[in-house]
């Protein structure tokens, strides 16, 4: 059973950072590209990051390009974001997905709120 639970989210000011977190399971986590969405309210979900499997290969939404900062930990199965000079458009529900075997997985999400 795939599973992608999402933690690091939270309320931060204006030009502060944070560090997404996506533990995965249940699927051969090496071998597959994982992205992160956010959506924000009333607007519809968006693409923010993708990562290869090997992690060789990244891709950014052109509103985040130089701030923030996909990487993986093949041995820990995990996926972070690394969001620097937070924005308050920033603000989102933040979720970790991936597909695997003919499916679209997605994680709970996790809140990010910047304002001061």
């Amino acid at each position: 059973q795939v599973q992608l639970v999402e933690s690091g989210g939270g309320l931060v000011q204006p030009g502060g950072s944070l560090r997404l977190s996506c533990a995965a399971s249940g699927f051969t986590f090496s071998g597959v590209t994982m992205r992160w969405y956010r959506q924000a309210p009333g607007k519809e979900r968006e693409l923010v990051a993708s990562i290869s499997s090997t992690g060789g290969g990244t891709n950014y939404a052109d509103s985040v390009k130089g701030r923030f900062t996909i990487s993986r930990d093949n041995d820990n199965n995990t996926v972070y974001l690394q969001m620097n000079s937070l924005k308050p458009e920033d603000t989102a529900v933040y979720y970790c997905m991936t597909y695997y075997r003919l499916y679209n997985h997605w994680g709970q999400g996790t809140q990010v709120t910047v304002s001061s």
